[in-house]
């Protein structure tokens, strides 16, 4: 059986019907201190953008340099484009992401993949390069 989600007591649909203040009393401190200041002029145009989605006005996909977004309940189900340094890294948001930062999803650096080891690494491979 499938558990059904809930942050901190409370349903989806019941978050997705609070506002902006008595959601932020939900979230962690520098979360809640976050949205308290206020939005910054990219989250702004970021939520623009993701409001013009939710009503089907914007076609294309949401591609966002705003790392430092929190992610609200109403972008949950959303795919949005979150830039990665060199790349743009797609992010689906799910209901356990609430409260998280865009940049939290995305990752910066990769894990680094090292092939086979080159001359001199091992006793083995010194002795192959004399012969």
């Amino acid at each position: 059986m499938a558990q059904k989600f809930s942050y901190r007591g409370r349903s989806l649909e019941d978050i997705q019907k609070l506002s902006l203040k008595e959601l932020a009393e939900l979230l962690p401190a520098r979360q809640r201190r976050s949205l308290k200041r206020g939005f910054t002029e990219p989250q702004k145009k970021l939520l623009k953008k993701i409001d013009l989605v939710l009503q089907e006005k914007y076609k294309k996909p949401i591609k966002t340099h705003c790392r430092d977004m929190i992610i609200l309940p109403k972008m949950v189900g959303l795919t949005i484009h979150i830039h990665a340094g060199n790349r743009f890294e797609v992010v689906t948001i799910q209901p356990e992401s609430i409260g998280l930062y865009l940049g939290d999803l995305a990752l910066t650096r990769k894990k680094v993949q090292h092939s086979a080891p080159g001359i001199g690494a091992t006793k083995s491979s010194a002795a192959l390069s004399v012969k």
